[in-house]
């Protein structure tokens, strides 16, 4: 695979996340319509790609694929925040919340907004979207649980049940489904909406992400903000991809969960967490920093990673 295919499907990623930002700079995109938005997106349009990326996947027949999926992504977020939180007093981050902070942000990659798009565009066909988003159940509940935890400060908090979301309940129906033959057997008109509603979701989510890059920019210059810059984009882009992509290199993984491995290793830290700092009494400027340092350097790094990986792992 070319660099040069790479980075096709990487810009159109980071331009629609541009024009997020850049509407709501002239407020086409007010404020008082991301709710309502972003829960069409998460309720309906993100459980209706699930559906279209699952139902009838070959891949997903495969039980490593339904087994070591989810708990690839489970220990390696898990593993990404514990090594994000020794490195960051090294860089100066000795704040415990802000240390908390830090070590969640970075240690929680980005497994949706990026990647699915991502995998759609290189790996046509669906198979690799579909184990994305088995693997993704074992991130969220590693989210949830460590991630809350830290957060807070050792407090779990009454939240962990939200990792049971609509798209995680489209992942169980569409699962049932294959498992007693009816995944590929939908009818045509079904399929048909399922299909134009699913890919509405990725557009949104990245003009959803510029809008709120676009609110929160202003709160990224602080005195601690080139040395949180610094590390988490040293942390999250330049060494936690090696250990993923060891990892990737040595499981007895099926070809699609290998692919998945190679595109998490490239990505830049999650944007939920800024929310999820918010929520539990964390740091958010902290959060939007290593938000906007990783996925700044990520727009050069990612392709180079994806490229070095597939290389690496033997997949082209």
């Amino acid at each position: 695979m070319s660099g040069l295919t790479i980075f096709s499907a990487v810009l159109p990623v980071f331009g629609i996340i541009g024009i997020g930002w850049v509407l709501r700079r002239l407020n086409w995109l007010s404020e008082e319509a991301d709710h309502s938005l972003l829960r069409v997106n998460i309720n309906l349009l993100f459980p209706c790609l699930v559906l279209d990326s699952t139902l009838g996947n070959k891949a997903l027949e495969r039980w490593d694929n339904l087994l070591l999926a989810p708990a690839v992504g489970f220990f390696t977020l898990v593993a990404g925040i514990v090594v994000a939180y020794v490195f960051a007093a090294p860089f100066g981050i000795r704040d415990s919340r802000n240390r908390r902070t830090f070590a969640v942000t970075t240690g929680i990659y980005n497994y949706s907004y990026i990647p699915l798009p991502l995998a759609l565009l290189l790996f046509p066909g669906g198979d690799t979207a579909g184990v994305l988003f088995v693997h993704n159940v074992g991130v969220e509940v590693a989210m949830w649980t460590l991630g809350v935890v830290m957060l807070s400060g050792g407090v779990a908090g009454k939240d962990w049940w939200k990792f049971l979301n609509a798209p995680l309940f489209a992942i169980l129906v569409a699962l049932l489904l294959n498992l007693v033959g009816a995944g590929s057997r939908m009818p045509t008109p079904l399929v048909t909406a399922v299909h134009w509603l699913g890919q509405c979701a990725i557009p949104m989510s990245l003009i959803l992400i510029g809008a709120v890059v676009s609110d929160q920019q202003k709160e990224f210059y602080s005195r601690s903000a080139w040395s949180v810059f610094v590390g988490s984009a040293l942390l999250r882009m330049a060494l936690l991809p090696i250990p993923f992509l060891l990892l990737a290199k040595a499981l007895p993984a099926s070809l699609e969960l290998k692919r998945v491995m190679v595109l998490e290793a490239a990505m830049p830290a999650a944007v939920f967490p800024i929310v999820m700092a918010r929520h539990y009494g964390a740091n958010p400027a902290i959060a939007l920093q290593v938000v906007l340092a990783t996925s700044l350097v990520g727009m050069f790094t990612i392709p180079l990673w994806i490229r070095l990986g597939m290389r690496w792992v033997g997949l082209g």
